[in-house]
């Protein structure tokens, strides 16, 4: 999949509703049709959670519209396009599960393609696959949109979206990541080599948060 050279753009540029449309004109030509369209959902839900946790709303709807970029590669595709844009990954994730690979590849593509996209914005593109130890507030926002947009359908979801706006938006982050880590386990299916640090992680954070709060309501 080859990829035409573009003018370089700047910051300004990339967040406008101009390169927004251009985008997602190339990903109606890049990606099956239902995969675009959960682009289109995943960047609508990152725009709603941006405005509901106080993150820049233009840089979610342009990082969850941009995350899939990578999708419609095969195993094959995607081990070539790490090669390609010489990326260093995991050799287990890239032989046996090469298609989370697709957020890192994305990420670096997008970067060579339009220099002018935030570091953030690119950052949370990588992070969407398997998500990362210290993710920012945009990393959250992307990974949480692309599971709970309204596309997806799978058991549980339904929980985890009433959670939105009722929790603080890391423990929204959490939630999520359960929910995929267990269905991932129940299906007996592979996970990322990463996945048990992060979940320790953001438990022993969670767990810190709460201890906070408790003694805070007990000098109140």
């Amino acid at each position: 999949m080859s990829e035409d050279p573009r003018p370089a753009c700047g910051a300004a540029d990339v967040l406008s509703d101009a390169f927004f449309a251009a985008r997602e004109d190339d990903l109606s030509r890049r990606l099956r049709r239902g995969r675009f369209e959960h682009a289109l959902g995943v960047s609508k839900t990152a725009e709603n959670l941006a405005r509901l946790y106080g993150a820049d709303e233009r840089k979610a709807r342009l990082a969850g519209l941009l995350h899939d970029w990578d999708k419609n590669y095969d195993d094959e595709g995607i081990r070539a396009r790490v090669e390609e844009l010489g990326l260093v990954v995991n050799p287990y994730v890239f032989e046996e599960m090469p298609q989370l690979l697709h957020g890192p590849t994305a990420a670096a593509a997008l970067a060579r393609e339009f220099p002018g996209l935030p570091r953030d914005v690119v950052q949370a593109v990588e992070r969407h696959t398997a998500g990362a130890v210290g993710m920012t507030d945009l990393d959250m926002i992307v990974y949480i949109a692309d599971a709970l947009e309204p596309g997806r359908d799978y058991e549980g979801l339904g929980e985890i979206r009433s959670l939105v706006g009722r929790v603080p938006l890391e423990e929204l982050y959490l939630a999520t990541f359960g929910h995929v880590f267990l269905n991932l386990v129940q299906r007996r299916k592979r996970v990322h080599p990463q996945t048990i640090e992060i979940w320790n992680y953001y438990i022993a954070r969670s767990r810190d948060a709460a201890d906070d709060r408790r003694k805070k309501k007990g000098t109140a």
